[in-house]
């Protein structure tokens, strides 16, 4: 089976994924790869290159903080709230060293509808199976 660059990344990024491998135990697998590939591969070097190579095709996500009981939200209107509307308890770690930044307990991953959609149209094929 024939694999182009855009297609092998892909399937790396699914096996990271599916295994909660982190980025040097992709980096590895990316190693072994190209050892194992001709020379001249055009096979990415590591995954900061690769995820440079998927991020134009717009299937991002918005990381959005969340309540650690699962029962809010911090975005649009509850931003700037920092305790759970509903319990009362923190949504955040408590603050150490000099730092102010929030670090929330859960997030939320958002992955917007429109652009996945506005992928699959793109492709005749999978277009009339939409349709």
């Amino acid at each position: 089976m024939n694999h182009n660059k855009l297609s092998t990344v892909a399937q790396v990024f699914t096996i990271k994924l599916d295994h909660g491998l982190s980025e040097a135990g992709y980096d590895k697998i990316i190693e072994w790869a190209r050892s194992i590939l001709p020379k001249g591969n055009r096979l990415k070097e590591n995954f900061y290159i690769a995820k440079s190579m998927m991020t134009p095709l717009g299937l991002g996500y918005q990381k959005i903080d969340m309540c650690p009981n699962f029962c809010m939200l911090h975005c649009i209107e509850n931003v700037e709230l920092i305790e759970c509307m509903t319990y009362g308890h923190s949504c955040y770690k408590p603050i150490t060293g000099r730092g102010k930044i929030l670090v929330a307990y859960k997030k939320l991953k958002y992955f917007p509808i429109i652009p996945r959609l506005q992928r699959l149209f793109m492709s005749p094929r999978i277009a009339e199976h939409m349709t």
